[in-house]
């Protein structure tokens, strides 16, 4: 009962401060808002995800949900939370490289630690706290362009970690500190 007249009060508020939500003014608001849309195919899973995650300045937490699920450690299946500004670090760099609208395939998203140490005990050269485990990076190719491309439009961007892995063929991009390898 106690949750029912909260959710009433809730509505109310809401009605209180927009009472016509599907006035012009929003439809505005709402049709002038640049749409934040990601593209990605996850090379490990075979799953595709084509998302707007945000609108304007509005994180859409289905949709953010969404790409975290997509992301989550192909080993154990496990999900975290990533740091929307990753999501905003692939959509500018896609825009960068002049492919706004194109897919992103994903070599890595989210690892646990316990994926992590897999990697590292088979000498994959990975990061005792890597920013995989905090759901802050991602290992990218994005067909059609270079890595060296990739990596130096990343580079100049200059809004966390970039990785080149030639070899391996991807890039791996980060929101923590700025520095490069």
């Amino acid at each position: 009962m106690k949750r029912l007249i909260n959710i009433g009060l809730i509505a109310s508020l809401i009605l209180l401060t927009n009472p016509f939500p599907s006035s012009a003014a929003s439809a505005n608001v709402s049709a002038n808002a640049e749409q934040y849309r990601l593209r990605m195919y996850h090379l490990h899973t075979g799953e595709r995800i084509d998302v707007v995650y945000r609108i304007g300045d509005n994180y859409l937490p289905n949709a953010v949900g969404e790409l975290n699920r997509f992301l989550r450690d192909h080993r154990t299946g496990d999900e975290k939370d990533y740091d929307v500004k990753e999501f905003d670090l692939l959509h500018e760099l896609m825009a960068k490289l002049g492919h706004p609208d194109g897919e992103i395939d994903i070599v890595c998203g989210y690892r646990t630690p316990w994926s992590n140490n897999w990697l590292r005990q088979r000498g994959h050269g990975v990061a005792l706290h890597s920013q995989h485990m905090e759901a802050k990076a991602i290992d990218i190719r994005i067909p059609g362009v270079s890595t060296a491309r990739v990596r130096d439009t990343a580079l100049a961007m200059q809004l966390g970690g970039v990785g080149y892995y030639a070899a391996s063929d991807f890039v791996h991009v980060d929101v923590g500190r700025v520095r490069s390898w």
